[in-house]
């Protein structure tokens, strides 16, 4: 796998020593190009970064090395951690997102995607359920990678994880769902089931792993699919 350094961002800073890197975060750039991408990310008046960049055609860019910690997932929450930055490993994959015409990501990028992700976990030994979209650590704010994103031709090259529909697992229960849910990793507001805090959170989840339909509703599927998550703890 071939990785490019011609870019270098002057965006980061170092990582606690107390912290261990054990999670993969994927973005979408949501810029209308790769170059100008590439060049916000390397700018120092942006203040953001990431460790990698993978355009369209699957080229790949080393921004800032992974011992460091890049400049990616902002104000972000996951099994109660908010330093995102400090534990994880950003890449940026080229998409113009939802406001520049999002669209689905090329075969050559999602192999590039698959290729690194997966040096990335074995270097580091990041479990199955903590490779995530930036859309689930910051639900309010982001969408990316989004729906139309592979998660599912992640999984059958061994990198996150995502429901198996061959195994039936007992659903859980709708009134542990967002108990569940929190348990799993997701920012939930219990004292306010009904908030934008949780239907934020219930969006992520269906955004990552039922994208058909993005309601923020509890309903069986979602029994199910996190039900079949929970199974596959215990294996990562």
């Amino acid at each position: 796998m071939k990785i490019n350094h011609t870019y270098r961002s002057p965006n980061f800073g170092p990582r606690p020593k107390t912290a261990d890197i054990n999670m993969l975060l994927l973005h979408y750039t949501g810029m209308q190009t790769g170059k100008e991408a590439l060049e916000r990310l390397c700018n120092s008046a942006a203040q953001v970064s990431a460790h990698y960049l993978i355009e369209e055609d699957g080229k790949i860019f080393q921004l800032v090395p992974e011992e460091h910690r890049a400049w990616h997932a902002g104000l972000a929450y996951w099994h109660d951690e908010t330093d995102i930055n400090s534990c994880s490993i950003g890449i940026e994959i080229v998409n113009p997102g939802h406001e520049w015409g999002y669209r689905p990501f090329p075969t050559a990028q999602m192999k590039a995607v698959a290729a690194l992700s997966k040096e990335i976990i074995e270097r580091h030994s990041i479990p199955s359920h903590r490779v995530l979209a930036h859309s689930d650590v910051a639900p309010e704010r982001k969408e990316d990678p989004g729906e139309l994103f592979d998660w599912k031709y992640l999984t059958k090259q061994g990198i996150g994880a995502y429901p198996d529909e061959t195994v039936q697992n007992t659903p859980i229960a709708g009134d542990d769902f967002l108990l569940k849910l929190s348990e799993y990793g997701y920012q939930v507001d219990m004292k306010n089931p009904t908030g934008s805090v949780t239907k934020a959170a219930i969006i992520a989840f269906q955004r990552h792993f039922r994208p058909s339909k993005l309601n923020g509703e509890i309903d069986p599927e979602c029994c199910q699919i996190l039900a079949d998550l929970y199974s596959q703890l215990d294996d990562s």
